[in-house]
C-alpha cells in the first residue's frame, strides 16, 4: 500500500492493535495524511518497528489495553511525546471460539469481552481525560474516538457468542459515550466492517478454514474489503470532514447487512 506523504500537521492519533490488519492500514493512511502516529499492540517490538517505518515522527508502544495501568501509562507517553490527541481508534481485538456453544469455555469468553469492550473502554477514559483539556477547533471539538464494531454487531452469526456480545456492546457504549461527551466537543462513532482480506483472513481462507467464495456471494458488492478501504472510513469519521457526526455506526461492509433476500437474488458477480 503507498500513499503519497503529505506535510506533517499537528495532528495526532493513537491506534490499538496497530501491528497488522486494520489497525496497520490505518496507521499508513493517517501518517500519509501528515498526522503523528502512535502505534500501540500486544507486540511492543513490532509496534516500534512498524513506527519506525513510518518515520521519526511516529511512536510505538506495547500496550495490553485490557490493562489498566499499561493503558494509563502508554496513553502518558502518548501525550508527553506527541503532545496532544486528536484522536483515538480502538481496533485491538481477538478472534472468538470457533466451537459450538455447548463446548464453548467460559474464561475464553470473558477474554473476548475483555479485550473488545473494557480495552476499548479503558483506553477511551484514558483519552478523554486528555482530549477535555485540549483546545476547541473552529467547530468546536476537542477529539474524537473511533470504535470498530463489525456484521457481528447487528446479524447474528451462529457459535460467535462472545464475539456478537462484544461487537453488540461497543454500540451501546458508544451511544452512550457520544451523548454524554457531545457538549465537552468530543465525537464517538463505530466503523463496523464486514469481512477484511487481511493477511490473517487470507491465510484461514488458504487453509480451506474461511469459505471465501462464498463470502463474496454473500456480500452484494461481491467482495471482501481491502485493510486500506477501512481505514478510510476510520479516518473519515476520526477527522474534521466529521465534525458533525457523533454516535453514529457507519457500515462497510459491501451491503452485507441490508441484503434482506436470498443471495441468489443478487445475481453473478461480475469480474473485471
Amino acid at each position: 500500500m503507498t500513499h503519497h506523504a503529505t506535510p506533517l500537521s499537528t495532528h495526532a492519533v493513537a491506534i490499538t492493535g496497530a501491528a497488522d490488519g486494520i489497525g496497520w492500514a490505518t496507521a499508513q493512511l493517517f501518517a500519509a495524511r501528515g498526522w503523528r502516529v502512535a502505534l500501540l499492540d500486544m507486540d511492543g517490538p513490532k509496534a516500534s518497528e512498524r513506527a519506525q517505518a513510518l518515520g521519526q515522527h511516529h511512536m510505538g508502544l506495547l500496550c495490553d489495553v485490557t490493562n489498566a495501568d499499561q493503558v494509563s501509562g502508554a496513553m502518558a507517553q502518548v501525550v508527553a511525546q506527541l503532545g496532544r490527541l486528536d484522536a483515538l481508534v480502538n481496533n485491538a481485538g481477538i478472534g472468538d471460539q470457533t466451537t459450538p456453544t455447548l463446548q464453548q469455555n467460559v474464561d475464553a469468553f470473558d477474554r473476548v469481552l475483555s479485550v473488545h469492550l473494557r480495552g476499548a473502554f479503558l483506553m477511551t477514559q484514558a483519552a478523554l481525560a486528555h482530549m477535555q483539556t485540549q483546545g476547541r477547533d473552529a467547530k468546536g471539538n476537542r477529539g474524537a474516538i473511533v470504535n470498530i464494531g463489525s456484521i457481528a454487531s447487528t446479524g447474528g452469526i451462529p457459535g460467535r457468542n462472545a464475539y456478537s456480545a462484544a461487537k453488540a456492546g461497543i454500540l451501546g457504549m458508544t451511544r452512550a459515550l457520544a451523548t454524554e461527551w457531545a457538549r465537552q466537543g468530543i465525537r464517538v462513532n463505530v466503523v463496523a466492517p464486514g469481512y477484511v482480506a487481511t493477511t490473517l483472513v487470507t491465510n484461514l481462507a488458504e487453509k480451506g478454514a474461511i469459505n471465501a467464495p462464498a463470502i463474496a456471494q454473500r456480500t452484494p458488492l461481491g467482495r471482501m474489503a481491502e485493510p486500506a478501504e477501512i481505514a478510510e472510513s476510520i479516518f473519515f469519521l476520526a477527522s474534521p470532514a466529521a465534525s458533525y457526526i457523533t454516535g453514529a455506526t457507519l457500515a462497510v461492509d459491501g451491503g452485507w447487512s441490508v441484503l434482506g433476500a436470498p443471495d441468489t437474488a443478487l445475481g453473478d458477480i461480475e469480474h473485471a
